[in-house]
């Protein structure tokens, strides 16, 4: 699994709020296992679950054209 933006986001705020692993997924009301998957970038996951996540640092998933670089 290779890291990408959501999971660096996910575990730099998680650090920043003191957070474990298991911490969050209880805060948030996620599995453990679902924690550790997305934080190490697995490509497919339940895009409502990550929005829940997200949602404890009051964070929202929104569409977002990709950049394109020269």
């Amino acid at each position: 699994m290779t890291k990408n933006t959501i999971s660096i986001t996910l575990k730099a705020l998680r650090k920043e709020h003191n957070l474990t692993q298991v911490d969050l997924a209880m805060k948030s009301g996620v599995g453990l296992n679902f924690v550790r998957e997305l934080e190490q970038g697995k490509a497919t996951v339940r895009l409502d679950k990550v929005a829940q996540v997200f949602a404890l640092f009051d964070y929202e998933l929104i569409p977002q054209k990709k950049k394109v670089e020269p």
